[in-house]
């Protein structure tokens, strides 16, 4: 269990009225941390759908990050979902509760105390903004969809409950392009065997037709451990310099 998957919830996300800012984020916290992002999924307002989603990404064993859909109104579904994923009932937790009457001098109404109302089980995850909570069930993590409450949440998710994670050396990536080729099957040979021959590296190939001041081109990049990713790249990059009609321009280099 070491696969890192997001779920950012909303339908104004997917209806285009606002703008995801989770991904980029999540991406920078865990790269942050050596930790490589497997998936991430746009999922609607839709008790089924999340459900159906979390119990794909459970069957994996993968540990699920989620943001929005934890609010009081009727369209936050997250927890019902969770819920349903996890096959328990809703239930008030208490400590939740406790924090919502201390931040409205004790006299929250019984619709704001809805945001206490967890499946059962369910761990809180701090919220250092406003004090009211996120929860979490298993390995699943779940925070409002506010950036600004959601990214310190999932901070602390990652280094108080997932240290286990945290790489000591993270993963190194190196990239160049090179122009004078006609297109990606002219190298489909030699992907396939710096593949082979570096077992576990991940390469990107990335074609562009050019632009502005910019010739066709393909963009190459290689990512894996430390060390023998640089010893993959640079097993690439001389095999395309020793071809005399490609043009090779170094981009990040070991």
């Amino acid at each position: 269990m070491n696969q890192v998957q997001l779920f950012v919830i909303g339908d104004e996300i997917l209806s285009g009225k606002r703008q995801d800012r989770h991904l980029t984020r999540v991406i920078e916290l865990l790269n942050e941390r050596g930790i490589a992002l497997a998936a991430a999924h746009f999922l609607a307002d839709d008790e089924t759908r999340i459900a159906d989603a979390l119990r794909a990404a459970i069957d994996e064993g993968d540990i699920v990050l989620s943001c929005g859909g934890i609010g009081a109104t009727p369209d936050d579904v997250t927890r019902q979902a969770a819920a349903l994923a996890f096959g328990v009932p809703i239930e008030r937790h208490p400590e939740a509760a406790a924090l919502i009457h201390q931040r409205s001098g004790g006299e929250a109404s019984g619709n704001r105390l809805i945001m206490a109302d967890f499946p059962q089980g369910a761990e809180l995850i701090p919220n250092p903004i406003n004090t009211i909570a996120g929860f979490s069930c298993d390995h699943c993590y779940f925070v409002p969809g506010f950036p600004e409450m959601a990214w310190p949440m999932l901070e602390w998710v990652l280094d108080e409950r997932l240290p286990q994670l945290h790489n000591a050396e993270p993963p190194e990536e190196f990239r160049l392009r090179v122009y004078g080729v006609r297109g990606e099957s002219d190298l489909l040979d030699l992907m396939h065997d710096i593949l082979a021959r570096f077992e576990g590296i991940k390469l990107s190939s990335l074609p562009s037709h050019g632009g502005p001041g910019m010739r066709p081109h393909i963009e190459f990049g290689i990512r894996g451990a430390r060390g023998f990713a640089a010893e993959a790249f640079m097993c690439l990059r001389a095999t395309l310099k020793a071809d005399a009609q490609i043009e090779v321009e170094d981009l990040k280099l070991p």
